[in-house]
Formats: C-alpha cells, sequence, structure tokens
C-alpha cells in the first residue's frame, strides 16, 4: 500500500489525499450505529461511530483483512455540526479501534439515513496484498 502525497501539498490531518493499493479487494457495506443484531446502545454521535467502527472491522475480519487494510472510507453524517463537534471523541474512537491508519477518505452530510435512529453511516474498502 503506498499513501499519496503531491510535493508541495500540506499534509491532511486523519486522512490521505490517495492510496494505491494492489490485492483482493474488500467492500464492507455502510454500517451504522447498530450491533450485530440490530440494536441500537446510545443515540451520541461518537457512540454510534465507535460502534460502527467495530462493526466495520468485524465484517473486514471474514474477509481475513484488518483496519490496516483499509484504503478508502466514506462518511455519511445526518449533522454536520454534531460531527465537527465530536472530533475528539470520534478521534479517540478512532485510534482505538482502527489504529493510527489514516487512509483516503470523504464525509458528506446527508439529509438522512434509512435507519432513524442512526447519526452516521461508515462505508468502507479495503485492499488485502496478495500472499
Amino acid at each position: 500500500m503506498e499513501f499519496l502525497q503531491p510535493p508541495g501539498w500540506a499534509r491532511p490531518r486523519g486522512y490521505s489525499n490517495g492510496v494505491a493499493a494492489s490485492g483482493r479487494l474488500v467492500c464492507v457495506s455502510g454500517m451504522i450505529g447498530w450491533d450485530g443484531q440490530g440494536v441500537f446502545h446510545t443515540d451520541d454521535f461518537a457512540g454510534q461511530v465507535r460502534q460502527a467502527l467495530q462493526n466495520v472491522v468485524e465484517v473486514l475480519a471474514e474477509a481475513g483483512a484488518r483496519p490496516e487494510h483499509i484504503v478508502r472510507m466514506t462518511w455519511y453524517v445526518v449533522d454536520k455540526k454534531e460531527y465537527v463537534g465530536a472530533y475528539k471523541e470520534v478521534g479517540a474512537a478512532y485510534r482505538e479501534i482502527i489504529g493510527l491508519h489514516f487512509p483516503a477518505m470523504t464525509a458528506v452530510q446527508v439529509t438522512a439515513l434509512v435507519e432513524d435512529r442512526a447519526r452516521v453511516e461508515i462505508e468502507v474498502t479495503a485492499v488485502v496484498a496478495d500472499a
């Protein structure tokens, strides 16, 4: 995996401008803040991020992938201010679950998610290098 940083560009914080990788492609559907049984345990934004990231890691494991194999993440949030206001807690959850691995990322505000209680949905693409 190669992180793409054009010369002279300011280094982004918390993500990479781009990632080049080759190997087995693993796509994880958008994960929200409920557990594996479809039960929400919190309406707190950072708490839902924590659960969604844990869900991502569990799905990746089914493919023999780990967080460091993630090359792209897309975050869909229903409230940009809520997301920005939770940066500290979200960052802590991210580092705890994903680690110090910062793939290409996009975050967008959407008017709603399909599940009414969901505050965030995180979609992931990972690449597991060929053996």
